[in-house]
């Protein structure tokens, strides 16, 4: 017995290359983080504490000094017994260096992670619904589009282009009557009409793609790039392999960003033209696309699942399926169960902060969506 407790002892446990681990993360009243073997494609969820420890098995580090270090944190040494489950659980995952590898499953995703941007279900191909992939390797097509353009994220030309993006916004916003009765001209006028849901079309072709060369930026993996249809919607997808695990938050909200910002450089040049055009149909065209555009991109930031800002606002709260978490803490909550008191009060305020947001941001984009139906029955 005491010579497998020595052996134990000097033992460097190393996890394989490819095991990713998340930041902490808030699930239900839980703190969590992903863990991820992008080999096999297994995903689940382990404490902070099996964190801490799974981070600093490199090699080298002895279970002694793991133990350690583990004990300087939180006060408590392993047993024997502990260290054995957590062995058991990471070997029979695969995940520590010379275990076995499990078969990749039939279905693999993040637990609890989100939907990440360009993600969707795949729904079986048929003639009504179904995807198709437009490019072989889409990691490989994602790399040659951020060598051509991943410049525009770097520090001096995305401090530029934002800025032009808010004196666009700023000059919009002085025009209100004026971009509502283009897109009440644009509804009523069928080749404008054709002419802006193209160049719409086109603008959710660049949001997926620019998702795809942010995420190359951070060093993330792009897995399909390709054409979903559900008749008669027709949209591009751009679907970006292990987003919870990408360093660093603010590079994760770039990433889920980078569709909605993507979306507002497409207006642009629309947005010079307009400022220069005289006053006829194709100014009127002009803001009606600048109308919509708009609309468009802040329909993508809209805090509710499977859309972007939702992946924004998981990100800045650090939290895991926050609609469904908060819907269970608020029923808890306003039934006044025993339970709601397991939550911890960082998961209290930000489930009911969510909520609260989630429920402001519909109201003001139905709010927008009656203005705008109503200045089209009073154009036409």
């Amino acid at each position: 017995m005491s010579g497998t407790r020595e052996s134990l002892a000097v033992h460097r446990p190393r996890l394989r290359p490819g095991v990713l681990v998340s930041d902490a993360l808030l699930h239900g009243p839980r703190t969590v983080h992903l863990v991820k073997d992008t080999d096999s494609g297994q995903s689940f969820e382990v404490g902070p504490r099996e964190r801490f420890l799974m981070v600093r098995m490199d090699g080298s580090r002895t279970v002694a000094e793991l133990g350690g270090e583990y004990a300087a944190a939180f006060g408590k040494r392993l047993g024997e017994a502990h260290w054995g489950r957590l062995f058991q659980l990471l070997g029979g995952k695969g995940l520590l260096d010379g275990a076995p590898r499990p078969d990749r499953p039939a279905a693999d995703s993040d637990p609890g992670a989100g939907p990440a941007p360009g993600s969707a279900d795949r729904p079986a191909r048929s003639l009504l619904a179904g995807s198709v992939r437009l490019v072989a390797d889409a990691h490989a097509t994602a790399g040659r589009l951020h060598r051509a353009t991943g410049f525009l994220l770097g520090r001096v030309c995305g401090t530029v282009l934002l800025a032009a993006l808010g004196a666009m916004l700023l000059v919009l916003a002085l025009h209100p009557g004026e971009l509502a009765d283009g897109a009440a001209a644009v509804f009523t006028r069928p080749v404008l009409l054709v002419a802006v849901a193209t160049a719409l079309w086109l603008s959710t072709a660049l949001h997926e793609l620019a998702h795809g060369v942010a995420a190359r930026h951070y060093g993330g993996r792009v897995g399909e790039i390709g054409l979903r249809w559900r008749l008669p919607v027709v949209i591009m997808y751009c679907t970006v392999e292990d987003y919870p695990y990408l360093p660093g938050r603010g590079a994760r909200i770039v990433v889920a960003a980078a569709g909605a910002v993507a979306n507002l450089l497409f207006l642009l040049p629309f947005w010079f033209w307009w400022l220069l055009a005289p006053e006829g149909a194709t100014r009127d065209g002009l803001a009606g696309l600048l109308f919509l555009g708009v609309l468009q991109a802040a329909a993508m930031l809209v805090p509710l699942p499977p859309l972007d800002g939702y992946t924004i606002a998981g990100q800045l709260l650090g939290g895991l399926k926050l609609a469904e978490s908060s819907r269970t803490y608020l029923a808890l909550a306003l039934r006044r169960s025993p339970d709601a008191a397991a939550y911890p009060r960082r998961a209290r305020a930000v489930y009911t902060g969510y909520a609260a947001g989630a429920l402001l941001t519909v109201a003001a984009l139905a709010v927008a969506l009656v203005l705008l139906v109503r200045a089209v029955v009073l154009a036409a």
